[in-house]
């Protein structure tokens, strides 16, 4: 990676204003159901203290639209922050203003604050100068840890830098070396897994992926607008119809670059769209009138597996199946385990970021692959090839 961290610089007595990626879900009565993405922060933020820096987070949790949500307050995340850092955390009332800046000032080297959730102004995502000087003036040095908002040129993420200088922190790092890497330089043979909803938003990863890896292994919804391109009738599948020219030239461009383009061989398929629905499994070119394929089938796992034996680099983005309904959820989980199976057999793997890191750490395998992306629409655009501004505005090497 070609871009300063948190350790080429000194820390000591700074003020370092960290943007981390603290968007946890929470329950009904606010209590944090999975903590993830705190934990993945610790590294940067215990690293600063260590070195005799004073710590203010930043981030921003859910959707509040510029306004105060109730309901959206970091307070729950201080509280949990402070038990995994074992030390109190600070809870700043707003994230700019003067009685912010005196608090953030008076902060002694060791000590951590963290600021309230910086969508409850608008300014925040309308990348705002003014918002963004307000945010700088509270540090003297700028770290991004939240490579999932990495993708957006908002005021935390790119308008800071334009007043601080800014360095990656160690999950940042952690993401742009092994996206980077499997991207520029991948060990082969290079296997790549792609499923999800809808091929417009992978037609522009898959074109990349079908010039670098030697196979692409496709399976969810959007496999369904495949079959189309094929000439299979799909019942009543979700299909793209404005897609199906577009899946047929991906098939076509496989081919004369000599790339395995699997599709399923098999399907789950259902009478209607719910989990109790009654399901049975039927070749992906015999799915009858009025039945929709929900996920793939065993021959397709077994084929899937087949085809990544023996890969050095599987890289998997979306999951194959309506995978939070348990019946079909069979496909998403048995990919689960053939990546756990190849991490130990010495493959370097890869989730993506969105539903399926959410599916490998539901199947509690997250431990079991080599890197599980925490940026769902940042890790999908870094495999487009594009440049994320939240990375690009940082200082190089």
């Amino acid at each position: 990676m070609d871009k300063k961290t948190v350790r080429d610089i000194e820390v000591a007595g700074q003020r370092v204003l960290v943007r981390v990626d603290f968007n946890v879900p929470l329950d009904s009565q606010q209590h944090i159901t999975d903590d993830t993405r705190i934990r993945a922060a610790l590294p940067t933020i215990n690293y600063s203290l260590d070195h005799g820096a004073a710590v203010i987070l930043m981030s921003h949790l859910g959707r509040p639209k510029g306004q105060v949500v109730e309901s959206m307050r970091l307070t729950p995340v201080a509280q949990r922050l402070g038990k995994l850092l074992d030390k109190p955390v600070q809870s700043a009332k707003d994230c700019i203003g003067s009685e912010v800046e005196q608090q953030a000032h008076a902060l002694q080297p060791g000590e951590v604050l963290l600021l309230e959730n910086l969508r409850f102004h608008k300014e925040e995502e309308k990348n705002d100068p003014d918002f963004s000087r307000q945010l700088a003036s509270l540090g003297t040095l700028y770290v991004n840890d939240a490579f999932g908002t990495a993708h957006r040129a908002h005021a935390s993420t790119e308008g800071v830098t334009r007043y601080l200088p800014g360095v990656a922190g160690f999950l940042m790092e952690k993401e742009l070396n092994f996206l980077g890497s499997t991207l520029e330089n991948p060990k082969r043979p290079f296997v790549a897994i792609v499923g999800g909803a809808k091929v417009s938003d992978k037609i522009m990863v898959l074109e990349r992926l079908i010039s670098l890896a030697d196979a692409v292994l496709i399976g969810g919804g959007m496999a369904n607008t495949f079959f189309k391109a094929q000439g299979y009738e799909v019942g009543d599948s979700l299909v793209e119809e404005s897609k199906v020219e577009e899946a047929r030239h991906l098939i076509t461009q496989a081919q004369q670059k000599g790339i395995r383009f699997v599709l399923p061989s098999d399907v789950v398929i259902a009478d209607r769209f719910a989990a109790d629905a009654e399901h049975k499994v039927v070749p992906a070119n015999q799915v009858p009138q009025s039945w929709r394929i929900l996920d793939i089938g065993p021959n397709t796992v077994d084929l899937f597996r087949q085809v990544a034996s023996g890969a050095k680099t599987i890289i998997w983005n979306g999951t194959l199946g309506v995978a939070e309904m348990p019946a079909f959820a069979q496909g998403t989980n048995a990919t689960a385990q053939l990546l756990a199976d190849s991490t130990r057999q010495g493959a370097i793997t890869i989730i993506g970021g969105g539903d399926s890191a959410a599916a490998v750490e539901q199947a509690g395998l997250a431990d079991q692959m080599s890197h599980v992306s925490t940026g769902g629409g940042a890790s999908l655009e870094f495999l487009e090839g594009r440049t994320l501004p939240g990375v690009a505005a940082l200082q190089d090497k």
